[in-house]
């Protein structure tokens, strides 16, 4: 199974203090994908430990967690609890390619927009 290295950058939100956009934060994913872009999910579930993530911030600690799944909801899980939880809207349908965009619920609940900005073969 081969995994890739997804960077998703946080992309313009208006009416958010992110309107336009921020580089410097954002999220690593390390998941297994099909030839269009999704997730794998029969070579997620054979993945040991999960896809790891990593969120970035350059005013905040690095938080490590897993993608996660229950039923039709994703999310990336940082922790035991369902507050340190943040859905991913509709990422069965999402394409992992670079300019495409993904919508993240953030922890204070709220859904913003991130734009892939690199996808390349994990090492």
């Amino acid at each position: 199974m081969s995994l890739s290295r997804i960077v998703m950058r946080l992309a313009r939100n208006p009416g958010t203090e992110f309107a336009d956009g921020d580089d410097h934060r954002g999220y690593t994913l390390t998941a297994p994908l099909t030839d269009d872009g999704k997730i794998d999910e029969a070579a997620l579930k054979a993945l040991k430990g999960g896809a790891p993530v990593r969120h970035f911030a350059p005013d905040e600690d690095v938080l490590e967690g897993k993608l996660g799944r229950r039923g039709e909801r994703w999310f990336f899980d940082f922790g035991d609890e369902v507050e340190n939880e943040e859905p991913l809207y509709r990422l069965a349908q999402h394409r992992f390619a670079v300019g495409e965009y993904v919508s993240i619920t953030d922890e204070d609940g709220r859904l913003l927009t991130y734009k892939v900005t690199e996808v390349a073969p994990a090492e």
